[in-house]
């Protein structure tokens, strides 16, 4: 039985995620999302409380994601160099409804109560923002990476990849190989230590 409503959990996520994707938080009701799941509303509700707290186990279950393919790279015997390309290589291989995980967040938080947002800022630095300084931050001390401002680098990383993290943003599917190497080119040439 828990394997079961964790099953469906799961489903109501990710449908969840693409119809918060593709409508925004306003653009979309609990009936909506219970439609689409095939589930009465009474049993999405069974599941979350209202569509505030569907939307940041959304975010959330997004940001555990990353963290998880972080926390992967980190784990292989690479350089510091090769973790950041791959980091940069599995975020923009992914498919845009993917990518758009990371950016509905930031569009669509402030619609949420301040309890909500700061519990998703909490999460997001955690799993993410602080994740990524540390592996720019381990190049910096490693010699591979220029001495500059980690969180500059971080940013400067995540503006250089924003453009991307849209639903419909260059294309619905995977970046070109080409696209993808220009874009870790670009950044890693500017903190390569030369």
């Amino acid at each position: 039985m828990v394997v079961e409503e964790s099953g469906m959990r799961n489903t109501i996520i990710e449908k969840a995620k693409c119809l918060f994707i593709e409508h925004g938080y306003h653009g979309l009701s609990m009936r909506e999302i219970a439609d689409a799941v095939g589930v009465s509303k009474p049993a999405l509700y069974y599941h979350f409380k209202d569509k505030e707290e569907l939307f940041c186990a959304v975010l959330i279950h997004g940001l555990e994601e990353i963290g998880m393919m972080i926390d992967l790279i980190n784990s292989q015997p690479i350089t510091n160099y090769e973790k950041l390309c791959r980091f940069m290589k599995c975020v923009l291989n992914q498919p845009a409804e993917q990518r758009a995980v990371i950016n509905l967040g930031t569009q669509e938080i402030r619609q949420l109560s301040l309890v909500s947002r700061q519990e998703f800022a909490k999460i997001y630095r955690h799993q993410f923002i602080e994740k990524l300084r540390t592996m720019i931050q381990t190049g910096i001390e490693d010699g591979e990476f220029r001495a500059i401002d980690t969180d500059i680098a971080t940013w400067g990383l995540l503006g250089l990849m924003y453009p991307y993290l849209f639903h419909n943003h260059f294309s619905s599917s995977a970046l070109s190989v080409d696209k993808i190497d220009l874009i870790i080119s670009m950044y890693m040439k500017g903190i390569q230590k030369g």
